[in-house]
């Protein structure tokens, strides 16, 4: 197999999944650190959130945005797992030899990080409403559908998947006869 590691495609791909990387590092931190602040600092914030409003009964939700924080983080763990998988299919394809039967397995793993994705999607939107009623700021024309393109993506993932997996097999069916 040929080997394209100096493919300028795959090397931008590569430094800008590791750009992307290390920014949701960055937010897994300030996610780590803002949970446990939320929770337990909930009277400092309520005093604020007080004093800022001039609304002496406003409440705020610490349960409902510590889960906001929750969603988010998980969120950004599955978007770094699913840009982990996708530069080891880019070294693959950098070193020549895409039609890996792990490259399927990638591919899978990728799709079902997308409907995870999509999973908590939707379950923020009850959080989200929660936290706008308490700040009497209800959204009415907030959507609460699932976002068609990442469906897509997820469908997308598992064909390619599937034929990864076939294009794998049928080569190693090849070098069987060779």
């Amino acid at each position: 197999m040929t080997n394209t590691k100096n493919d300028p495609l795959l090397t931008v791909a590569r430094v800008a999944i590791r750009i992307l990387q290390i920014l949701l590092g960055i937010a897994t931190a300030a996610l780590v650190f803002a949970i446990p602040f939320v929770l337990f600092g909930r009277d400092l914030i309520q005093r604020e959130m007080r004093e800022e409003t001039g609304n002496l009964a406003a409440v705020f939700p610490h349960w409902e945005v510590a889960g906001l924080l929750v969603v988010f983080l998980a969120t950004v763990i599955l978007t770094f797992l699913f840009l982990r998988k996708l530069l080891a299919i880019i070294d693959t394809v950098g070193e020549g030899d895409p039609f890996v039967p792990a490259n399927a397995e990638r591919l899978t793993h990728m799709a079902w990080l997308m409907v995870a994705v999509q999973g908590l999607a939707l379950a923020l939107v009850p959080l989200i409403v929660r936290v706008q009623l308490a700040f009497e700021e209800v959204d009415p024309t907030m959507d609460a559908e699932l976002d068609l393109g990442g469906i897509v993506l997820a469908i997308t993932l598992f064909i390619l998947a599937r034929v990864f997996r076939h294009g794998a097999a049928m080569r190693a069916d090849l070098e069987g006869t060779v």
